[in-house]
């Protein structure tokens, strides 16, 4: 493999949502099945994203969201199986820390299921202290019932709000 013919990008525009959607079905039991729309959606909301190309084909592929100064989460990171134990997954994340929107945050974040010795490697400590998690479907079904349910009587809904 030529190191000359992959290329790291942070161009979003660039992206095939369509190898990405592919990427991603073939090299993260996680993220099998995501929509196209969702992907866009995904990558609009993030920065940096960070795509790796061999010549016109996308074999890598990670992103982050942050506030650019205290807390930053990367997510996706992705390599071929192809390409995988090359080096590139850690150039991929080590590409993502050192982007300018990455670059100073005080604390980075990721989770991971399987790869904890990867990113040890990186740097990454095990952090068993502050993750959680709200599964947002639940939370989407509530509001949406409290929405209908302040349409139909505010003063029935400031009597359910009450027992919460």
């Amino acid at each position: 493999m030529n190191d000359l013919q992959i290329q790291f990008s942070d161009r979003k525009s660039e992206i095939d949502l369509y190898q990405l959607q592919e990427l991603l079905n073939v090299s993260a039991f996680w993220a099998k099945g995501r929509s196209i729309e969702d992907l866009g959606i995904a990558i609009a909301n993030s920065e940096p994203v960070i795509s790796v190309c061999l010549r016109d084909r996308l074999i890598g592929f990670a992103r982050a969201t942050s506030d650019g100064i205290y807390r930053a989460t990367i997510w996706d990171v992705v390599i071929h199986p192809e390409y995988q134990h090359s080096g590139l997954g850690s150039n991929l994340v080590e590409t993502v820390l050192n982007h300018p929107r990455m670059r100073f945050v005080e604390r980075v974040y990721l989770m991971t299921t399987h790869q904890q010795g990867f990113y040890e490697k990186i740097g990454f400590q095990p952090n068993t202290t502050t993750t959680m998690v709200l599964h947002n479907l639940a939370n989407r079904v509530f509001v949406a019932a409290t929405e209908v349910q302040l349409q139909e009587s505010p003063k029935q809904f400031q009597a359910m709000s009450a027992e919460y």
